[in-house]
């Protein structure tokens, strides 16, 4: 197993990052490795609106799996069972992710480029595999969500004042609003006008949460 390419976008660490693929429509891009940079590779994929993408949780620490695992849809405070959920520390550090595919650049340097929406994946991260996403097949309407569905919470007003606003690029600006009305928060983790801080797109986004409004109070330039 190998990577085949590498997808770049705003979110240069984990806290912030939708919890989901899907939820978020903020923008990133798929660049390959030399190797697989062959125009024929990507003929008929402009034919599709979704992919998947199988990629590697390469920020996570090499240690020995558990079998159990404490969700943050769960508070934090129970243990359910590994393959149960989608929790990073898995047997092998493998991630799934359909996203929206927006358009195939073969202009570009490094062509083919693949634009696409609503990834879950940190700046970066190892691609292993793209696949198409078939609409017959790999959706199933009537699914039963498990407690990670029963657990779901609503979504949170986002307070963004203009003139922080304006400081983020307008291409990001909803999906950035999108992922904050998810609440980034930890679920165990509710402490009125705590302020909290992360990395998006070379900015540092500040936070606070009340009454179900999140208040973003702080957006300043990321000195590193």
């Amino acid at each position: 197993m190998f990577p085949i390419a590498h997808i770049q976008n705003d979110f240069n660490e984990k806290f912030g990052i939708p919890r989901q693929s899907g939820l978020a429509e903020l923008p990133s891009v798929i660049v390959f490795t030399p190797e697989y940079r062959v125009k024929e590779a990507f003929r008929g994929l402009e034919l599709y609106s979704h992919i998947w993408l199988i990629w590697q949780f390469s920020e996570i620490p090499d240690k020995k799996w558990s079998p159990t695992v404490r969700p943050p849809k769960l508070g934090g405070n129970k243990r359910m069972g590994v393959f149960a959920t989608r929790s990073p520390f898995r047997p092998n550090p493998i991630g799934l992710s359909a996203v929206k595919l927006l358009k195939i650049d073969y202009e570009a340097e490094n062509s083919p480029l693949l634009h696409v929406s609503g990834a879950d994946l940190m700046n970066n991260t190892p691609i292993y595999d793209i696949k198409p996403y078939l609409p017959y097949a790999d959706s199933f309407p009537e699914a039963s969500g498990g407690f990670a569905q029963q657990n779901k919470s609503g979504f949170l007003t986002v307070d963004f004042p203009e003139t922080l606003l304006n400081m983020i690029p307008k291409a990001s600006q909803n999906g950035l609003i999108s992922a904050l009305s998810q609440d980034p928060r930890p679920s165990y983790q509710n402490t009125p006008h705590r302020i909290y801080t992360f990395g998006f797109g070379g900015l540092q986004i500040s936070f606070t949460v009340a009454d179900n409004t999140l208040t973003v109070v702080n957006v300043k330039p990321d000195l590193g």
